[in-house]
C-alpha cells in the first residue's frame, strides 16, 4: 500500500513539473530561434533530486516532446528530445541522495549497488551536473541538431552565437540548483515520495 501511494505521489508530482517546465520554456524565457535563456531547468532538475535519474530523464523528454507539439517555435528534431532525456539522468545521477541503491536478496545470495550519499556538495557534484549538460548536450550536441535544421550558418557559427546562453545559464543554474537541494527533503517528507534507487528485496 505504502510502495503504492508513493508511485501515486511520483506520478502526480511529476506531471505538475511537467507542466511547470513547458510554461517556463515557452513562456516565460528569452526564447528566439538560436537563443534560450530562462529557468525551465528547474522543474525536471527538482525531479531528478527528488526522485533520481530515470524520473529526472522522464519529466524533462516528456515536457521537450509535448512543449514542441502543443506550443511549437520552430522545426522539431528528436534529438533535442533525447539530449532532453540525457541532461535530466546526469541531474539525477550527480543530485540525487540516492540516485542508485538496491540491494537484492535471491536464491543465489545477495547483491548489493550503492551510490548513496548523506550530502551533494556544490563541487564536484552541482558544478559536473551543470557543466556536463549545459556545454557538453546543449552548446556541442544541441547546437549539430540546430545546423541540421537551420541551413544560414555552419555548425561552428551556430556554437559561437550560442556561447552567450550558456555564459549566463551555467552560473545561474550553479546558483539556483542548491536551493533546489534544500528545499528536496522537505518536500520529500512532506509528500512522502520515494527515490527510485531505495532497497529492492527478492
Amino acid at each position: 500500500m505504502k510502495e503504492k501511494k508513493s508511485l501515486i505521489v511520483k506520478i502526480c508530482v511529476s506531471a505538475i513539473l511537467v507542466a511547470l517546465e513547458i510554461v517556463l520554456n515557452r513562456f516565460c524565457s528569452i526564447n528566439t530561434t538560436f537563443l534560450k535563456v530562462g529557468f525551465a531547468f528547474v522543474p525536471p532538475a527538482f525531479a531528478a533530486i527528488v526522485f533520481g535519474p530515470a524520473t529526472g530523464a522522464a519529466v524533462y523528454a516528456l515536457a521537450d516532446m509535448l512543449g514542441a507539439l502543443l506550443f511549437p517555435m520552430g522545426p522539431y528534431h528528436p534529438g533535442f528530445t533525447a539530449c532532453a532525456a540525457l541532461m535530466g539522468a546526469v541531474y539525477g545521477f550527480f543530485l540525487c541522495k540516492t540516485p542508485v541503491n538496491i540491494n537484492r536478496l535471491g536464491k543465489n545470495g545477495s547483491f548489493t549497488l550503492s551510490l548513496r550519499r548523506n550530502t551533494v556538495p556544490i563541487i564536484p557534484n552541482v558544478a559536473v551536473a551543470v557543466l556536463i549538460n549545459c556545454i557538453v548536450f546543449g552548446l556541442f550536441i544541441n547546437t549539430a541538431w540546430i545546423s541540421m535544421l537551420y541551413d544560414t550558418k555552419t555548425y561552428w557559427g551556430y556554437f559561437l552565437s550560442r556561447i552567450i546562453e550558456y555564459a549566463i545559464l551555467i552560473p545561474v543554474q550553479i546558483a539556483i540548483i542548491p536551493i533546489l537541494l534544500k528545499i528536496s527533503d522537505p518536500v520529500r517528507k512532506i509528500t512522502g515520495a520515494q527515490p527510485e534507487g531505495g532497497e529492492e528485496k527478492q
